[in-house]
Formats: C-alpha cells, sequence, structure tokens
C-alpha cells in the first residue's frame, strides 16, 4: 500500500485528507508539526510522498522542503494558503515537486498525488482503494455500505446525499445545499447543514467502522470521497 506523510497543523484539514486518502487506498501517516514530521520520517518503511504544509508552529514548510529533500527519496506536495507566483517559485526552488494552494479539492490532491506517483515509477494505488462501491438506495432511502451494511435516512439525510451523489465526486457548495434543502416556510441556514452533516458522518462511522466519506471542501462545501452508485 502506498505511503502518504500529512504534515499539517489544522486538525480538520489533516483528519479529512487523512481519511479521504484513507478511503482512496492509502496508507497515511499525518504530523501537525516539524517535529512529528522528523520522527515520522526517521521510521520505515519511508513515504512515498509527502504533502507539506507551509506555516507550520515550530518550523517554515520551505526549509522543511529543503531538508526532506536533502535527506529522503519521495515527493514533496507542497498544499498551502500562500498562493502567488512568489511563494510558487520559493517551493520550487526548495524542491516541491507540486505545489498546491488549500481551496484545491481533496479529488485534485489526489490526481495530483497518483500523477506524481506515475512520474516516480512508483506502483499506484487503484483509485477505489480495492474497496467495493457505496449504493444509495432512492426507494428505500438507505444507503449501503461497501460491506452490505444499511444506513436508514431520514428525508433530509437522503436529499443531501442524493445531491451529493448527483455531483459525482465534484463538490456541492454550501449555499447551494441549503436553499435545496429548505422547506417551504421554514428556516434552514448553514447551521442546520453542518448539524445534518455532523450526524450523517456519525452514522456512518458508528455503523460501518469506516470513516465517513462526506468530506468539508473548506469555504466552499461539501463532496462524498467515496465511489458511490444511485439506484
Amino acid at each position: 500500500m502506498t505511503h502518504i506523510l500529512i504534515v499539517e497543523d489544522e486538525p480538520r484539514l489533516r483528519q479529512d485528507l487523512g481519511d479521504f486518502l484513507e478511503l482512496r487506498g492509502f496508507e497515511v501517516t499525518a504530523a501537525a508539526t516539524a517535529r512529528d514530521m522528523r520522527a515520522a520520517l526517521a521510521d520505515r518503511p519511508q513515504p512515498a510522498i509527502v504533502i507539506l504544509d507551509v506555516g507550520l508552529p515550530d518550523g517554515n514548510g520551505f526549509d522543511l522542503a529543503t531538508e526532506i529533500r536533502a535527506g529522503h527519496d519521495c515527493g514533496i506536495i507542497i498544499l498551502t494558503a500562500f498562493g502567488d507566483g512568489a511563494d510558487r517559485i520559493r517551493g520550487y526552488d526548495s524542491g516541491a515537486d507540486i505545489y498546491l494552494v488549500k481551496h484545491s479539492s481533496l479529488r485534485e490532491i489526489e490526481a495530483a498525488i497518483r500523477s506524481l506517483l506515475r512520474r516516480t515509477g512508483i506502483p499506484v494505488t487503484p483509485a477505489d482503494g480495492g474497496k467495493g462501491r457505496w449504493v444509495l438506495d432512492t426507494a428505500n432511502w438507505k444507503m449501503i455500505a461497501p460491506d452490505g451494511q444499511a444506513l436508514r435516512l431520514t428525508a433530509t439525510e437522503f436529499a443531501f446525499l442524493h445531491l451529493l451523489c448527483k455531483r459525482q465526486g465534484e463538490v456541492c457548495p454550501r449555499d447551494e445545499l441549503v436553499t435545496a434543502l429548505a422547506r417551504p416556510g421554514g428556516h434552514f441556514d448553514h447551521r442546520h447543514l453542518d448539524a445534518i452533516v455532523s450526524r450523517l458522518r456519525r452514522k456512518f462511522e458508528q455503523t460501518t467502522n469506516l470513516p465517513s466519506a462526506i468530506k468539508v471542501v473548506y469555504g466552499i462545501g461539501y463532496t462524498f470521497t467515496a465511489r458511490i452508485a444511485v439506484e
């Protein structure tokens, strides 16, 4: 299984990206600091790719990319909020193979990983991680997990998942979800949307023992990251 090291100090982004990549068939190690990164790199097996944030609490990602490049034979993807041309140039000069900004979707990050793996000749994990698909049962308002377990859905939960599934892995904007889920004469806002997502993620994890495939793309919306069919 291809090993990815995520170095990111923002807990939710680190968790969501790690869960997503594990669902896609990768082995993931997560680090929140430069110190944790060095400890992870000292272990075996070495990661095939390091996804590196620039603004860590105890280190500068540009300097760390140079350090990694000098001592380890792995790909480096910088993932940061610093997106102007000078920062990109500095990133590549520091040794990064790919430079992405943090509003990149989870699918785009995965595509960058797979592209870099192909360029370096490392065997690429199948896109579905060797796992079966999820199925949204439209007749019975159920979500069927890859192992066959069924999650019963409320009307609002079903409508939310149906909207995500129709996007086939693309991001569904928050405003669009709020508008679609609001009932005539009722009040529905972003807090209600977030509450639905939190409840669904707990259902997924408690029923299936799998990480939730519902992921947030910060500042944009939500996406369903696993392979799914609507029946």
